[in-house]
């Protein structure tokens, strides 16, 4: 019963990927105007995490396939029941935590890269006489690839408003990063009104790069943890796995008090992965110009 599940979920999730694809082929429906049909917070989510060229549908299409694959070796490994569905569910989370890991990387990257982009900013106003708009969109472009789909939708922005005002909500918008509002507000500011960009940005440049040392510093002191964090999840997958080739390990596993051992056992490895990534989390700093 439990494969006919995992195999009518694959099956919907197929239909429901390959009707994205085709839906899109057909009515040229982009991926962002269906975007704008979610609530705020997923909407906001995806932006930033650089899912405004993938469909929702498509991504939660994937979660599913991911999930029904992983029902299916359940099953093949530990018979169908519980286990095979506590398996399925949690994997099926698996695209969401890679795109966190992702949107991870990418404000590591932006807190490396921003007193560079910054200098960069400052160096091709003042010595390279560029508008304000020009450098900082050229200035991303050449930062860590990470950014650059956010710097990209900015410079689609200006080219069809020319409102530096849109350009920099566009920019901040998909960064959701408190160096880039201030950096955005900073460059409106002179730009409609004017001051002193060449001194404002050094300092700001300057506070970006002690900002930065001082978060490496935090990651290095928590190597071994975030090594050690591992074995909750490698040493009972490991210990699982050796269980089913002993003797009658299989039969056990497939018996009631197995399935529902088996299962409190994979929720307290879930909540104990989070925890730990919650105790270990650098603090970001607060957002003060998003809104």
């Amino acid at each position: 019963m439990v494969t006919l599940v995992l195999a009518a979920i694959a099956a919907l999730g197929m239909a429901v990927f390959l009707s994205g694809l085709w839906g899109a082929a057909a009515d040229g429906m982009r991926a962002a105007e269906q975007a704008a049909a979610l609530p705020d917070a997923l909407r906001s989510w995806m932006l930033r995490s650089g899912l405004d060229d993938l469909s929702p549908t498509q991504f939660l299409a994937a979660s599913a396939l991911v999930g029904a694959a992983a029902g299916v070796v359940g099953t093949f490994l530990a018979g169908p029941g519980v286990i095979a569905l506590s398996v399925a569910t949690t994997s099926s989370l698996a695209p969401t935590l890679y795109w966190r890991r992702r949107r991870a990387g990418a404000a590591e990257a932006a807190t490396e890269a921003w007193p560079r982009i910054i200098e960069e900013i400052r160096v091709r106003v003042s010595s390279m006489g560029r508008p304000i708009p020009q450098a900082l969109i050229e200035a991303g472009l050449h930062g860590p690839e990470e950014l650059r789909f956010a710097f990209a939708a900015a410079q689609r922005e200006w080219s069809l408003t020319t409102d530096f005002g849109r350009t920099t909500a566009v920019l901040k918008d998909r960064l959701a990063d408190p160096t880039a509002d201030a950096v955005c507000e900073t460059l409106l500011v002179t730009h409609e009104i004017g001051g002193n960009l060449d001194r404002r940005l050094e300092a700001l440049a300057e506070d970006r790069r002690t900002n930065a040392r001082d978060r490496a510093e935090a990651h290095s002191r928590q190597a071994g943890a975030r090594v050690a964090r591992w074995f909750v999840v490698i040493v009972p997958a490991g210990m699982a796995l050796a269980g089913l080739g002993l003797g009658g390990g299989r039969e056990a596993y497939a018996s009631a008090a197995g399935q529902l051992a088996t299962a409190v056992a994979v929720a307290m490895i879930v909540g104990c992965w989070w925890w730990a990534g919650r105790i270990m989390a650098v603090p970001r700093e607060g957002r003060v110009f998003d809104r």
